[in-house]
């Protein structure tokens, strides 16, 4: 009898190794080199362990093989997939030949039957963010949202983050008398709630009331939950990298479903309102132009929450990280730190000019090399839509066929010595005349994407981000708190690049 289990137990683990490991020559047979997956685990194993950021599994991949190959074999769990680890080549799949990689892998989801797919009813955010999109319909709702965020656009609305940032330094004076010292701020907190404000005015001319004690901030306790939920896509990444036919899973969802409701309210509400406050008619933010696109298109109410909410969500999130990590850089280093408030005051003043902030070389170098070392996204995935054709160092031709996942390792490009000198260090003069430009074109700088899926609300984060920026600098001195970690090292929980640990720092007010 024990001897009759024993044999099932190892019948059965021999049948779970088959399962695991049996595609494991996929790329050999193809001849694509790449390194050696292990069964369950494939080439990720941190998204397992916990151990350290998938970041981290990428970019070592990528510094064994960039010398030697433009790409490489690799797998989530038994799942084939092909990491570019030539910045030439993604700049080539990202631009040049966008019409055979033209949808995200996350657009999968999408592909389904209807029966099975992800959808308004399944999950209304998801379904209607751009980088779920897919063909026509992505580059219909791009059409429609990039007028909204031109930076004619931003620039008219630029008084409202101006006065905003004034409210955030009024906030941190405020707590800072309380205690009668500097006061140690969690600035992932700070930052939020800074972004908070700024979006939700700029986008639906919707007051957050993030630093009001009077009313409570719902706003900023959704958007923290909604930020909170990357580890949702982890357990994804590992389900479909097992069982791939598990991305036509049925009523699948991404944000919870309370998060949702209260966005969607709030989106209703804001329309509802703009239209009765006869005031705001010529008000140039995105809610006015959603509601003359309204008028002109006829679209449904539905349709316009879907293109407000791709926007304020990614906003909340993405530039809230991105000020919170140039606040820390700039704190560990007071010598920069000094020399982006010389700019500030010699150029600057006390004003808030839109075309003089535009033109500070190094407040723009000091936010791009945060991003740098802290991409908000750390790789993307590509599904090739057309059959491709890629080419080795050797200039052999390797056939791509549809429905293939290319993987483009940004962090690892982005963090590539090759391209940065001493990578890890905060050198915003590295990007100064034209360099950041040079490198772009080059795809050497390639955090917000390139091509015709570039990142759409970039222009509308610079203008949040330096408008916050000059206010904070020009006004404090600010400094690391011991209870910050030194290192750069990466929350494993989360797939955006986010340190490990609060980030606490202090304001001294300059006199």
């Amino acid at each position: 009898m024990i001897t009759t289990i024993l044999w099932l137990i190892f019948f059965n683990l021999v049948l779970l190794y088959i399962f695991l490991a049996w595609n494991f020559n996929y790329w050999k047979k193809r001849g694509v080199n790449g390194p050696k997956p292990r069964p369950f685990l494939g080439n990720f194993p941190s998204v397992f362990t916990q151990k350290r950021h998938i970041a981290c599994d990428i970019q070592e991949i990528y510094e064994t093989y960039k010398n030697t190959d433009n790409y490489v074999g690799i797998y989530n769990c038994r799942t084939p997939l092909l990491m570019i680890t030539n910045a030439d080549l993604i700049k080539q799949i990202l631009v040049k030949d966008f019409q055979h990689f033209r949808d995200n892998e996350v657009s999968t989801m999408l592909l389904a039957p209807p029966l099975f797919q992800v959808d308004e009813n399944s999950d209304f955010t998801f379904a209607n963010n751009l980088t779920a999109m897919k063909g026509d319909e992505w580059v219909e709702r791009r059409a429609e949202i990039v007028p909204g965020l031109v930076v004619s656009r931003l620039k008219s609305g630029f008084s409202v983050t101006s006065k905003i940032c004034k409210k955030l330094i009024n906030y941190i004076d405020q707590e800072n008398k309380k205690l009668g010292s500097e006061v140690t701020f969690n600035i992932n907190d700070l930052s939020l709630r800074l972004t908070c404000e700024i979006v939700s005015d700029s986008i639906l001319g919707q007051k957050a009331e993030t630093f009001s004690k009077k009313n409570p901030p719902q706003i900023f306790y959704n958007t923290k939950a909604y930020a909170e939920q990357s580890f949702i896509y982890i357990v994804y990444m590992v389900l479909t990298g097992l069982i791939p036919a598990l991305k036509r899973f049925k009523k699948l969802r991404f944000v919870r479903k309370s998060i949702e409701t209260f966005f969607v309210r709030l989106i209703h509400d804001s329309f509802k309102r703009r239209q009765q406050q006869r005031d705001q008619k010529n008000r140039s933010d995105f809610l006015n132009y959603l509601l003359q696109l309204h008028e002109k298109k006829h679209l449904k109410v539905n349709e316009l929450t879907g293109h407000a909410i791709s926007v304020l969500l990614d906003g909340y999130v993405t530039i809230s990280q991105v000020l919170a990590h140039c606040l820390l850089l700039l704190a560990r280093d007071p010598i920069r730190q000094r020399m982006l408030f010389k700019e500030i005051i010699e150029q600057l003043g006390e004003g808030n000019d839109f075309e003089k902030i535009s033109k500070l070389e190094y407040l723009n170098a000091c936010i791009h090399e945060a991003i740098r070392i802290f991409p908000p996204t750390t790789f993307m995935m590509r599904i090739c839509t057309k059959p491709a054709e890629l080419k080795t160092k050797n200039g052999e031709i390797l056939k791509i066929a549809t429905g293939t996942t290319i993987m483009l390792p940004i962090h690892a490009v982005l963090n590539d010595s090759g391209y940065y000198a001493q990578p890890n260090a905060f050198q915003p003069e590295r990007l100064l005349n034209g360099v950041l430009k040079r490198y772009k074109d080059k795809g050497y700088f390639v955090a917000f994407s390139n091509g015709p899926r570039a990142c759409l609300g970039v222009n509308f984060a610079l203008v949040q981000l330096k408008g916050a920026l000059v206010e904070i600098i020009r006004n404090f001195e600010v400094t690391v708190n011991a209870r910050t970690r030194r290192d750069n090292q990466f929350n494993p929980i989360h797939l955006q690049s986010q340190l490990e640990g609060d980030i606490w720092l202090e304001f001294k007010k300059i006199k």
